[in-house]
């Protein structure tokens, strides 16, 4: 009797079917808990959006304040759209990508995140969305002093020249708004430029905004009227 050359278990019943197969469950499984997850935050009337109050509730169950850097790196991370609402598709995304499907696998992961931006490059993205994810209204290009100063306050925390230049953009009177390229250009001021301001060179590309910086701190230093802490200031992230 010939033997049937079949295999046992029939056709795609391979190690490798097998593989995929639960694979593809797993996925489906977990983009499952997070959607539900989601949906305890989502808003009543539009299921695919979690609106102001669910995020204040989301950050409520996380221990963490609306105004904590890490609610803004949580933004970044979905690449939110629009301050204050996450979409169904960036939550998806955003949380597959964290791996995480749970409030306390996202409190573990909050703190990775902040490891993350370390990285001068992917805090350079971080910092950029920081701008843009403030921009509220539509066709708007640019924020106004009160809210780039928190901003400012909030991303680069105790960086260099941050106190020196919130102080400035309060006391002067000729701008009112900050656009991208001044934004942008703060930060590369920030890693360039000593604290003493020694090797900035106006004859560069700095934007105007800049060069008005370094003169009225120059001014600042020799009336002594700059801020307390002139070389070692330091600013508390909210």
């Amino acid at each position: 009797m010939r033997r049937s050359s079949a295999r046992k278990g029939g056709v795609g019943s391979t190690p490798v079917a097998i593989s995929t197969a639960a694979g593809s469950k797993a996925a489906a499984k977990e983009l499952e808990r997070i959607d539900l997850l989601f949906g305890q935050y989502a808003d009543k009337n539009e299921d695919s959006t979690m609106g102001p109050e669910g995020v204040e509730q989301l950050c409520h169950d996380l221990g963490v304040e609306p105004t904590d850097i890490r609610v803004l790196l949580l933004a970044w991370k979905l690449q939110a759209a629009r301050q204050g609402y996450f979409s169904l598709e960036e939550w998806r995304k955003g949380l597959k990508a964290m791996r995480v499907d749970t409030v306390e696998k996202m409190k573990k992961a909050l703190p990775s995140l902040q490891q993350e931006v370390l990285n001068p490059n992917i805090f350079r993205d971080f910092y950029t969305f920081s701008f843009q994810y403030c921009l509220t209204e539509p066709r708007q290009k640019t924020l106004d002093l009160e809210t780039a100063a928190e901003m400012l306050r909030l991303v680069l925390g105790d960086r260099s020249h941050v106190v020196k230049f919130v102080q400035f953009l309060k006391e002067q009177t000729e701008y009112k708004v900050l656009n991208l390229d001044q934004w942008t250009a703060f930060l590369r001021f920030c890693d360039e430029i000593d604290e003493d301001l020694c090797n900035y060179d106006e004859n560069q590309a700095w934007p105007l905004l800049l060069d008005n910086f370094v003169e009225w701190a120059h001014k600042k230093l020799v009336t002594g009227s700059m801020v307390s802490g002139f070389t070692k200031s330091r600013v508390v992230l909210r």
